[in-house]
């Protein structure tokens, strides 16, 4: 098939389907991020308590979850909100320096025109393409800004497009969804024996599950993703194990 050939529907189904993106690709460090916390917190949590309770008496199941809900609720919120303020101060901050970048476009046009160049021979381009780039760039005001906030600024317009509401939700949900599974044993299961062995399995679901997850949405390794996943939350729940047995009652 010949370029001519080739329609625009074309093109936007085959990148569709190339990326494979899913209507929650867009918020996978958000999922990420509040699920790995949620379920490290809530497990340092169980874990802290299990350690200090080694070796003497049992501290009571309810004193457990009144101290891990409170975290997982606490925590979440605090985390989408944190997530929400950053991403609304990023797209100000965004916002502010394109306005300035506009100004300083129609102040000092042919300054502008030099940095395009200059920016493009940073990129690998001889001085000749760079100046010839340059000139065709200035027939497109929008995409020379977009140009120069990404290489002069290093700043994406990622953070205009991103709904920062919609991405503190995502994480609030991660981090509740995922951070109540170690806790489940205490619920379903309250009064039994091993209930921190048990949600010490449940963990390692978690983590396993959130590996699985991400390998899903970002099409990455599958054995890469669920090691990363692993290491970092289990050498989290160890410590907070250990510094448990410091405080045994």
């Amino acid at each position: 098939m010949s370029n001519d050939a080739i329609t625009r529907e074309q093109l936007e189904k085959h990148l569709e389907n190339f990326h494979q993106r899913t209507r929650i690709s867009p918020f996978l460090k958000e999922i990420v991020y509040g699920a790995t916390d949620g379920i490290v917190t809530t497990f340092a949590v169980v874990a802290g308590f299990a350690g200090a309770q080694v070796g003497d008496v049992n501290l009571s199941i309810m004193l457990v979850l009144l101290f891990g809900f409170a975290n997982l609720f606490a925590d979440g919120l605090s985390m989408g909100l944190g997530n929400f303020l950053s991403l609304l101060t990023e797209r100000e901050d965004f916002r502010l320096q394109q306005l300035r970048e506009v100004d300083s476009f129609a102040d000092n046009p042919e300054y502008e025109l030099k940095e395009t160049e200059f920016l493009l021979m940073e990129q690998g381009f001889t001085k000749g393409d760079a100046e010839s780039l340059a000139q065709i760039y200035k027939k497109n005001p929008a995409y020379m800004l977009d140009f120069h906030m990404r290489y002069e600024l290093e700043m994406d317009d990622i953070v205009i497009e991103e709904n920062p509401a919609s991405a503190a939700l995502a994480t609030f949900l991660a981090f509740i969804s995922f951070g109540m599974i170690p806790l489940l044993p205490y619920v379903l299961l309250r009064g039994w024996e091993n209930d921190f062995i048990l949600s010490a399995v449940f963990t390692v679901f978690a983590l396993v599950s959130l590996g699985v997850l991400r390998w899903r949405i970002s099409h990455d390794n599958l054995l890469k993703s669920l090691f990363q996943v692993l290491v970092i939350g289990s050498g989290a729940a160890i410590v907070a194990f250990f510094v448990g047995t410091l405080f045994k009652i």
